[in-house]
C-alpha cells in the first residue's frame, strides 16, 4: 500500500511528462499518490485537477510509446461493442471498447501503461485487446455518452412506462395513505406531471413550483436562481395535478389543511437517480406544491468548479484539513452552502475518519458519511443529534444549521475538544457571523478559541461562453461600481446576449466568496466584544476580499456581468 513515506513508483508516462517539463518530479509523485488514494487512473487525476491538459498528455504518450494519437470524435465505432465489457470495468479503468475485428477488441485508453485495464478486459471478454490512444477529456465524454446509450433513459420510454416512477417508500415523512388506495387514474395528468419533472432535470432547474390561483394555475422552474413560468395548465386540472404529486411523494391526499413533506425518487437511468424533496402548503385557492431537485452529483463537481479564487481555495482547504476547530458557512437560502460543505467533506472523506452529519433534511446522500435526518416531532433536534454523535467517537461533524444557543454551545464544545465541526448560519457576511454568535449568548472567549474560518457566499449566474459579448460601459459608471482608475484601460466587460445553448445569456452559476480565516488580531477584537464593523475593517487590513470585491473579480475574469453582480451583492 502506498503511504506518504514509502517510495513512489512512477510510470513510464509520468517520467515522460517530467522529461518534457510538463510536470515536476515532486508533483508527479504527489499526483501518483493522490490518484492511488482516489482509486482513479493517473491520467484522469491530472486532467481532473487541471494539472496538465489532456492534449499535452496525449502527445507525450504518443511520442513515448510510438502509438498514434487518435481523435475519438472523428472515429466511427460500433456502439454495441460497449456491452461486451462490464460497466464497472469501463468506469474503473477509463477504458472504452470501440470495435471488434475477429478475436481482437480495440479499446480506447488515455494511458497505454494501464496494463491492468487491458488484462481485466481480456479476461472478461476472452478477446485479445489492442490499445487505441486517445485524449482523456474526450474519452470521459464518450464513456458517459456510450453508457447512457446502453441504458434505458426515461426520455426514451413509452408513455405507459413514464407513469411508473420509482417512489421512496421508506420516507419517514410519508402519509398514512398508500398510493394504491388513492391512485389518480388520469393519463393526461400523469403524463403532464412526468414531463414537467423530466424537463426540469434536463434544463438543470433546482426547484419546481406548482401554484394555484383564483383563475390560473401556473408552473415555474427556478433555473440558475431565477424563477420563470414554463406552463399554465387549465385551472380545472389543479386539484388533480396536486393529488398526483401527493400520491407520488407518499403524502396524505385527504389532508389539505396543513403543510406536508414528502419525497420522490426518479430513476433517470441505471446509473443515475434524482430525488425530489416535496412540500405542500395550503393557500387561498388550493395547495401550492414545491419540489426541490436533489442531484447527488452536485456535491461531486470538485472544488475547482465552485468559483474560489486561488487564495480563497487554499484557505478553505487548509481549514478543512485541520484536526479540530469550527468552519462556518453563511448566506441566504439557495446560495450553495450545502454544496460547499459537501465538497469539503468529500475531500476528507476516507475510511480512516468517522464523519457524521445532522441535517434538516438530508439533501445529498454520500457513501461513507453517517447522515441523520432531524425529526423535531419525535424529539430528534440538532442538539440531541450532536449529543449522540459525541458518544460515537466522531472525527468530523457537520450540523445543518446553528439555530439556537443549545446547538451553538454543543458545536463549540465539540470544536474545542478535538473535533472538526462544519455548520451554517444565516447572516449577510462573514464578520456579522461572529457577532451573531455573541448575540446568541456564546462567550467571546469560546468564539475566538473555536472558530477557525468563516465563509460567506452567494451564487451569480455565469455568462454563456458561446454568446457573451463585450459591452461598452462608461468609465464613470465603472468607477462607481468599484473598479480602480488604473485598470480601466485594460478592462474588458462582458454582457449577456442569449442563444440556443443558454437562458437569457446565462448558463450555470459561479460562487462568490468571502473567505475569512480567524487571525489573532480578529480573536482579540472578539475577546474585547468588538462589533462586526471592527472585524470587517480588520479583514480589509489583512487583504480579505468582501463579497463585493470578489464579485468585481468575477467581472474582471469575464465570468459574469455587472448587472448580475449588482443583483447578488449590491447593498
Amino acid at each position: 500500500m502506498t503511504t506518504a513515506n514509502a517510495p513512489v513508483h512512477l510510470s513510464g508516462l509520468a517520467l515522460r511528462l517530467i522529461r518534457d517539463e510538463l510536470i515536476t518530479e515532486e508533483d508527479a509523485k504527489a499526483a501518483t499518490q493522490a490518484a492511488f488514494k482516489e482509486k482513479t487512473p493517473f491520467v484522469s487525476h491530472l486532467v481532473k485537477q487541471s494539472i496538465i491538459g489532456a492534449r499535452e498528455i496525449g502527445y507525450a504518450a504518443s511520442q513515448e510509446f510510438g502509438a498514434p494519437l487518435f481523435d475519438l470524435e472523428a472515429m466511427e465505432f460500433d456502439g454495441e461493442v460497449t456491452s461486451l465489457v462490464k460497466e464497472e470495468l469501463i468506469i474503473k479503468h477509463h477504458a472504452l471498447p470501440l470495435y471488434k475485428r475477429g478475436t481482437r477488441l480495440f479499446v480506447a485508453v488515455s494511458d497505454p501503461t494501464n496494463l491492468q485495464a487491458l488484462d481485466e478486459i481480456k479476461f472478461h471478454t476472452n478477446l485479445a485487446t489492442e490499445t487505441v490512444l486517445v485524449e482523456e477529456d474526450k474519452l470521459i465524454k464518450f464513456i458517459e455518452k456510450q453508457l447512457e446509450a446502453t441504458n434505458t433513459t426515461m426520455s426514451d420510454m413509452l408513455d405507459d412506462d413514464l407513469e411508473n416512477l420509482e417512489l421512496d417508500e421508506h420516507d419517514p415523512n410519508a402519509g398514512g395513505m398508500e398510493a394504491s388506495e388513492a391512485d389518480i387514474d388520469d393519463a393526461p395528468v400523469v403524463k403532464f406531471v412526468n414531463k414537467v419533472l423530466l424537463d426540469a432535470i434536463n434544463k438543470g432547474a433546482s426547484d419546481i413550483h406548482f401554484e394555484p390561483y383564483e383563475k390560473v394555475f401556473r408552473v415555474r422552474f427556478r433555473q440558475d436562481g431565477i424563477l420563470s413560468e414554463i406552463a399554465s395548465p387549465p385551472i380545472n386540472l389543479a386539484m388533480r395535478i396536486t393529488a398526483r404529486l401527493k400520491v407520488m411523494s407518499r403524502m396524505d391526499i385527504a389532508e389539505r389543511r396543513v403543510p406536508q413533506d414528502g419525497r420522490i425518487k426518479m430513476k433517470v437511468s441505471k446509473r443515475r437517480a434524482i430525488d425530489f424533496r416535496v412540500n405542500s402548503c395550503p393557500t387561498l385557492y388550493g395547495e401550492k406544491i414545491v419540489l426541490r431537485i436533489l442531484d447527488p452529483t452536485s456535491a461531486q463537481i470538485g472544488i475547482e468548479q465552485l468559483g474560489f479564487e486561488e487564495v480563497q481555495q487554499k484557505q478553505f482547504i487548509d481549514a478543512i484539513n485541520k484536526p479540530y476547530g469550527m468552519i462556518l458557512v453563511t448566506g441566504p437560502t439557495g446560495s450553495g452552502k450545502t454544496v460547499s460543505l459537501y465538497t469539503g467533506l468529500n475531500m476528507i472523506n476516507s475510511p480512516d475518519v468517522n464523519i457524521s452529519t445532522a441535517e434538516d433534511p438530508v439533501e445529498i446522500n454520500v457513501q461513507g458519511i453517517n447522515q441523520c435526518n432531524m425529526n423535531v416531532k419525535q424529539g430528534l433536534t440538532f442538539a440531541e443529534a450532536l449529543r449522540a454523535f459525541l458518544r460515537q467517537d466522531p472525527d468530523i461533524i457537520m450540523v445543518g444549521e446553528i439555530r439556537d444557543l443549545e446547538t451553538a454551545e454543543i458545536s463549540i464544545k465539540a470544536a474545542q475538544t478535538g473535533h472538526l465541526v462544519l455548520s451554517t448560519l444565516h447572516t449577510n457576511d462573514a464578520p456579522q457571523t461572529l457577532t451573531r454568535l455573541a448575540n446568541m449568548g456564546i462567550p467571546p472567549f469560546n468564539i475566538a478559541s473555536s472558530v477557525s474560518l468563516i465563509m460567506a457566499q452567494r451564487l451569480a449566474r455565469r455568462l454563456c461562453p458561446k454568446c457573451k459579448a463585450v459591452v461598452d460601459v462608461p468609465k464613470e459608471a465603472l468607477l462607481e461600481e468599484g473598479f480602480i482608475e488604473g485598470e480601466l484601460d485594460d478592462l474588458t466587460i462582458y454582457g449577456p446576449v442569449g442563444c440556443d445553448a443558454c437562458t437569457s445569456g446565462y448558463k450555470g452559476r459561479v460562487g462568490i466568496y468571502q473567505v475569512m480565516p480567524i487571525s489573532e488580531a480578529m480573536g482579540r477584537i472578539i475577546m474585547e466584544n468588538g462589533n462586526s464593523m471592527q472585524l470587517a475593517d480588520q479583514a480589509k487590513l489583512e487583504g480579505i476580499n468582501d463579497l463585493r470585491a470578489s464579485g468585481l473579480n468575477k467581472i474582471r475574469f469575464g465570468f459574469t456581468s455587472i448587472e448580475e453582480i449588482n443583483r447578488v451583492t449590491k447593498e
